[in-house]
């Protein structure tokens, strides 16, 4: 059984040396100098941190994400820098932590934010089959990334303050199962461009090119928190078989040695490719929420530690200060037009920087050890 002490002091450290304007997960931000707005990193490192007060009591997780929020969301329910005119699906996510803040606090400012971003999702943009665009300059383009970004946040709002209306999550989730999952392997590709124009689509498909664990990952942790968010019914019932899927043909391209998972899934070994943390952390949280849930067999919460301690031998490091986490790829996308660099092909992938530290690493690698904790 591994020590995972050192890791609550690491968070703690970690919350206590951020504030909402600069917080010391998000790597982008202070590379840049910049001051922090309202987004999907944080949004996945206080969900993370909320859920980290509920499993050991300490209740500085959770204040440093209402502080945060507090800090953000206006008396009126306006959010300090979200840009609606964006229809950025990744601002959609930050606003999970409301439901429970607005149940421990009775402040109505946060049930008015929630309204707002359930209004943005009202107008966003779709495809013609019904699935919102990722952003306005990505028209008709449909990310795995972005089923996390909006999807959980969504069933929150309706299981909260909606009539309990899923049915338009299933029929998106159930266009990306028709359209971006392969036969062949039983994964799905990145992107799906439904009008198929977009200069990395395939013309007969819309599909990008190649398979990126972390998007991949997104989909299996929104998928993850679905099972939990949804209540028992026929919405469940659809897209739980759906997640078991994506499971199995995920578990069948683990590292045999480490659990871990490369950053392109199915290639293995090739030239350049390499075991990443961020979307071995999702899968790791995936399988053993899965798990626990009862949603996924027993063994999936064993594979999902194995995953895990995989992560730590290879890539955590016990410093003077912390911790370090490496092996975590900065960033990957597809397009605009503009930048034709962002390709979706094998080559692209394995050329974004890897680097230590950043949120897209670290909070997927906490939400994990919130289900080790759990199993603990």
């Amino acid at each position: 059984m591994k020590d995972y002490s050192r890791i609550d002091a690491y968070v703690l450290r970690l919350v206590e040396d951020s504030t909402p304007e600069k917080t010391m997960w998000n790597l982008e931000k202070l590379r840049e100098g910049k001051k922090g707005t309202w987004n999907y990193i944080d949004g996945c490192m206080l969900t993370a941190l909320m859920e980290m007060t509920r499993i050991t009591g300490d209740p500085r997780y959770a204040d440093f994400a209402e502080t945060v929020a507090d800090y953000y969301v206006q008396e009126d329910g306006n959010i300090l820098t979200l840009e609606a005119d964006k229809a950025n699906l990744d601002d959609i996510n930050e606003g999970r932590v409301l439901f429970e803040l607005y149940q421990k606090t009775g402040k109505e400012k946060y049930r008015k934010a929630a309204d707002l971003l359930r209004h943005q999702l009202e107008v966003q943009p779709r495809t013609y089959e019904g699935n919102f665009w990722h952003k306005a300059i990505y028209p008709n383009q449909v990310w795995l990334d972005g089923i996390y970004m909006a999807q959980p946040f969504y069933a929150l709002y309706e299981k909260n303050f909606g009539n309990g209306d899923f049915s338009d999550i299933v029929r998106q989730i159930r266009t990306v199962f028709l359209r971006m999952r392969s036969q062949e392997s039983g994964l799905y590709f990145h992107g799906y461009d439904a009008s198929k124009t977009a200069f990395w689509a395939d013309p007969e498909t819309g599909c990008s090119r190649s398979f990126w664990l972390r998007s991949l990952g997104w989909f299996a942790v929104a998928l993850a928190d679905l099972a939990e968010i949804l209540p028992e019914g026929q919405s469940k019932e659809e897209l739980m078989p759906v997640f078991t899927d994506l499971m199995k043909s995920m578990r069948s391209y683990a590292d045999e040695e480490t659990g871990m998972y490369w950053q392109v899934p199915d290639q293995p070994g090739r030239e350049g490719n390499y075991l990443e943390t961020s979307g071995s952390a999702m899968m790791a949280y995936a399988m053993l929420k899965g798990s626990r849930l009862g949603v996924l067999p027993a063994d999936y919460a064993e594979a999902g530690e194995k995953t895990f301690n995989g992560i730590m031998d290879r890539y955590l490091a016990f410093t003077d200060t912390g911790i370090n986490l490496g092996g975590i790829c900065l960033v990957a996308g597809l397009g605009p037009e503009n930048n034709r660099r962002r390709d979706g092909s094998y080559e692209y992938y394995i050329s974004e920087p890897v680097v230590e530290n950043d949120a897209k690493g670290v909070a997927p690698f906490l939400l994990a050890y919130t289900e080790i904790k759990r199993k603990a």
